[in-house]
């Protein structure tokens, strides 16, 4: 298939994350995979923020895209600006650390300010927004394309947390190089660690996979060492939530420790992220803020308690990989080659 591979290809899974429908916005609820596939209608801006928080609607791109459509639904229904201020300030604070959540709504309030006496000012930011979702699909095939030369014809992959479709308005990030390389005809196999704490890994990455068809095994956390040891892993890929100007990349909790076994055991580590996921106001990872959640995460797995209901919990839920152990960023536009790079 080689680099003939356009927008709108990744539908071998027959599903969307996200849609536009008579003025509401539906969603695959995350939070109840891989159990059940359920869609659900989210009527307002603030639906839409409480589904960002929840995880309902996760992965930096398609909470860009979450919160354009957000944004263009809050000019539907508030009565004046004072509300429509209010209501763009709780869709920018729904999660700190994702930039393309800024970056989105940013890009739509030139279009608001823009238009704000005009009467087609609402049609011009649905327009906006849906512009939005398409944009961040065709990035993710175009990183799909980009990064797919750097995967063995014949090899095994590890990936963390997910950065596939479910995590973007296309095919995705890091998943969607291995999507692409495998429908060119490599044979890969991936190691999906589950990631803890919420289990994306487990839930979601092997779900995705496996839909798919590629020849998905499902490991715990604490064992990617080990493989890499084994010299049973060819090279790792993430996604990034934010990426500094120096390339420290911020992604899902535990990305930084799989970056230094990465390193020790001399294995590429790939991040791949669209140019939305870039922040040019932040110098380095010191910049970034992380993004603290509930304690109830860690010690309970659903109505499970797995811990003292008492005990203190440390939840960040990214850490920052320093671009030193990074081999490449795999990006819409082009590969940069990092301070591992031996390509």
């Amino acid at each position: 298939m080689g680099n003939n591979i356009s927008h709108g290809t990744f539908n071998t899974m027959n599903f969307t994350t996200i849609r536009w429908v008579d003025n509401e916005v539906e969603i695959l609820d995350q939070t109840l995979l891989p159990t059940l596939e359920k869609y659900v209608r989210l009527h307002n801006y603030r639906e839409i923020v409480a589904a960002i928080k929840s995880l309902q609607v996760r992965g930096a791109p398609l909470i860009g895209v979450a919160a354009a459509y957000a944004v263009a639904m809050a000019a539907m229904q508030c009565r004046n600006k004072v509300e429509f201020a209010v209501a763009v300030n709780d869709i920018k604070s729904a999660r700190p650390t994702a930039v393309n959540l800024s970056w989105a709504v940013e890009r739509m309030l030139i279009t608001y300010h823009a238009f704000s006496e005009s009467p087609d000012r609402n049609r011009r930011l649905l327009d906006l927004a849906m512009q939005i979702h398409d944009q961040d699909a065709r990035m993710c095939d175009r990183i799909g394309i980009n990064g797919m030369g750097l995967l063995p014809a014949i090899g095994t992959v590890m990936t963390y947390c997910n950065a596939g479709a479910l995590a973007t308005g296309g095919s995705g990030t890091a998943l969607s190089v291995i999507y692409q390389a495998f429908r060119s005809g490599k044979k890969l196999g991936v190691y999906a660690c589950e990631t803890r704490p919420i289990l994306q890994g487990a839930r979601l990455t092997a779900w995705e996979l496996s839909r798919e068809g590629l020849d998905v095994t499902l490991i715990t956390d604490n064992m990617a060492g080990y493989l890499m040891a084994q010299g049973m892993i060819n090279c790792v890929i993430v996604g990034a939530d934010r990426i500094a100007i120096n390339y420290d990349v911020a992604n899902k909790i535990g990305t930084y420790s799989l970056a230094i076994l990465a390193k020790e055991h001399n294995v590429p580590f790939y991040v791949a992220a669209p140019t939305t996921t870039f922040d040019n106001r932040v110098a380095s990872g010191v910049d970034i803020e992380i993004e603290q959640r509930s304690g109830d995460e860690v010690r309970r797995w659903g109505s499970y308690r797995t811990a003292p209901e008492t005990v203190r919990v440390y939840n960040p839920a990214f850490d920052i990989t320093p671009n030193h152990l990074i081999s490449a960023i795999i990006t819409d536009r082009e590969l940069i080659k990092c301070a591992r790079w031996s390509g």
